[in-house]
């Protein structure tokens, strides 16, 4: 996470990805190997804490809550997790964006990979964007980049405009540089 955060007097101090607050929460992300990934990230750690998932939830919506947007995506299915708690905070509807098959009235994007393999494509119902829309969409990770590109895909296919993709953790280890 790259973001802002007010203090008490509402001044705007800036989040450092590696900083102390990062480190707090990066405690509470537990890693194992997990169908062939060295290090799967398990988000169930924070959860358990509501502490660090409000601080969570408090460090994104305070990057978000004056940069002008419309909805929150979530991914599924952690996504489902942060993207709810973020966009009624920020007062905005949360939209999920799913898996092929488990939504009436949707729209596909194309396939896509990931650290797992290739992936037939997310859905989102044709009428929760609007053209011009601004979204913010929201996982838990990225890793390959794929599930997002594929996020990212819809909402352009739909006539918005993404405004960032805001993630807790980011799996490096999967960039080509």
């Amino acid at each position: 996470m790259n973001c802002n955060r007010k203090n008490a007097t509402s001044t705007k101090t800036v989040y450092e990805t590696d900083g102390p607050e990062a480190r707090e929460i990066a405690q509470y992300l537990p890693y194992f190997p997990f169908k062939g990934i060295p290090r799967f990230y398990d988000i169930g750690g924070f959860l358990a804490k509501p502490e660090i998932f409000q601080k969570i939830v408090d460090i994104f919506v305070s990057r978000y809550d004056d940069i002008g947007i419309d909805s929150v995506a979530g991914l599924d299915a952690r996504g489902f997790i942060l993207g709810p708690p973020i966009a009624l905070a920020l007062k905005k509807p949360f939209i999920m964006m799913r898996k092929e098959g488990k939504m009436p009235n949707t729209i596909k994007s194309s396939s896509y990979d990931t650290e797992y393999g290739k992936r037939s494509g997310l859905t989102v119902q044709k009428d929760r964007i609007n053209k011009g829309d601004r979204v913010l969409i929201i996982d838990d990770l990225v890793a390959t980049g794929g599930t997002l590109s594929s996020a990212i895909q819809l909402v352009h296919a739909c006539g918005g405009t993404v405004v960032e993709c805001a993630c807790v953790v980011e799996l490096k280890m999967f960039i080509d540089p």
